[in-house]
């Protein structure tokens, strides 16, 4: 059966010149961060309105093809621009699953800028009914129950093709077993723009 548009990733929101600003601000953020321990302070209002308008990302780094950190936003509350500025300085220097990044490791760095379409709450009756709604490549998940909480990019489904796998990993991840289920645990789904 042929995919439906709505399984179809959305087109490009950016301009090349904006993805290029998006990128150059991330690395200028983790640079200046080296040197002055904060975030790259943008002046919003030299960005174009696409920028400046209320944003959500997560700004992934890798180093020789592996993970070297991974932090971001799941809700718009500040604007785009801002919020890639401060996630790239935390993925470099935050992300407690390794140490900040130091200078020497700059030009080794790979940035990635993935932007996030609004969560879209999904309705299940169940981790099999999940497994059978999710679209492997496209969506970003997010699991909720109480105190916990948990999310994967949709790039993750590169490592965890297989839905059930992915769930139970998310699971883990979000701090519940692998094998935890309840009925008023929340999904919601999103997409992304990845840049580059």
């Amino acid at each position: 059966m042929a995919p439906s548009a709505s399984d179809n990733p959305p087109a490009s929101r950016f301009s090349p010149e904006e993805r290029n600003l998006l990128l150059q601000t991330a690395a200028d953020s983790i640079e200046y961060g080296l040197h002055r321990g904060e975030p790259f302070p943008v002046v919003v209002d030299r960005f174009p309105e696409s920028l400046r308008a209320p944003g959500a990302c997560f700004v992934t780094l890798e180093q020789h093809g592996e993970l070297r950190g991974c932090i971001g936003s799941l809700q718009a509350r500040r604007p785009l621009i801002a919020d890639v500025s401060e996630n790239a300085f935390a993925a470099a220097n935050r992300d407690t699953r390794f140490d900040p990044v130091r200078v020497e490791e700059l030009h080794d760095l790979e940035i990635q800028v993935s932007i996030l379409n609004p969560p879209e709450p999904l309705a299940v009756s169940g981790e099999a009914d999940l497994c059978a709604k999710l679209r492997p490549g496209i969506d970003g998940v997010i699991l909720e129950d109480a105190r916990h909480r948990g999310t994967f990019l949709p790039s993750v489904w590169e490592d965890c093709p297989d839905p059930a796998e992915f769930v139970r990993h998310l699971k883990r991840k979000a701090g519940l077993p692998a094998d935890y289920w309840a009925p008023d645990l929340r999904v919601s789904r999103y997409t992304v723009e990845c840049i580059p």
